[in-house]
């Protein structure tokens, strides 16, 4: 049973478009596995959509639409990007995580292992998965920006609580944790960092440039 959940702020910048891709693909993960979630994010769709309706219409001057296209040919042409294929794991992922590439679990240590996830809109996203063996913890970390993390397998406690497959855990500037994975089996989360991690261990500072986090 899903007992935690992304704020109704998180929810609404995903149903306005503000997320980062990063963020947004974490929060859709969720929102892939919790039907009690989709019907909110529907409900502030159907909203903001109901305000824009009743918004008075403004009329446009004569040469808008002349305006509009000249802006257009006179922006520079982005790089064709190539999408990113899945590759196969082996894994059951959620629908959103599946349809990105996860290469292959590294090293950090030889309980901690970690893989990155390839976002072709947004390639500097810090996005990654971490797989931590039962009973292991992470290295106490604080972050310099929001991060959200989605458990995808297994679960974990820290100073805020236990969470299990399917919760969504927020986090800010605010947090100093260390995560520790439940005893009866792995925990793999799915985590998008903004900013980046205080980490207050010295495995941490080891592991920190290789994760790029």
């Amino acid at each position: 049973m899903i007992t935690s959940h992304p704020s109704q702020e998180a929810l609404l910048d995903y149903a306005a478009g503000r997320l980062g891709a990063g963020p947004a693909l974490v929060l859709e993960t969720h929102l892939s596995l919790c039907a009690q979630c989709r019907d909110l994010v529907r409900d502030l769709e159907a909203l903001g959509g109901a305000l824009l309706v009743s918004e008075q219409a403004v009329k446009l001057s004569p040469d808008a639409f002349a305006r509009t296209l000249a802006m257009i040919d006179a922006a520079p042409v982005p790089k064709r990007q190539l999408a990113a294929k899945p590759r196969p794991s082996g894994h059951n992922w959620p629908a959103p995580l599946a349809r990105h590439a996860t290469g292959r679990w590294r090293f950090l240590h030889p309980r901690l292992r970690w893989q990155r996830i390839v976002l072709p809109e947004d390639p500097k996203a810090n996005v990654i998965m971490l797989k931590v063996a039962a009973g292991q913890a992470v290295p106490q970390h604080g972050h310099s920006g929001r991060e959200f993390t989605q458990v995808i397998a297994g679960g974990f406690s820290d100073a805020t609580g236990s969470y299990a497959p399917g919760d969504f855990i927020e986090a800010d500037a605010a947090l100093e944790h260390q995560p520790v994975a439940d005893h009866d089996g792995d925990c793999i989360v799915l985590a998008s960092v903004e900013g980046s991690l205080r980490l207050g261990s010295w495995l941490g500072r080891l592991a920190q440039p290789l994760i790029g986090l």
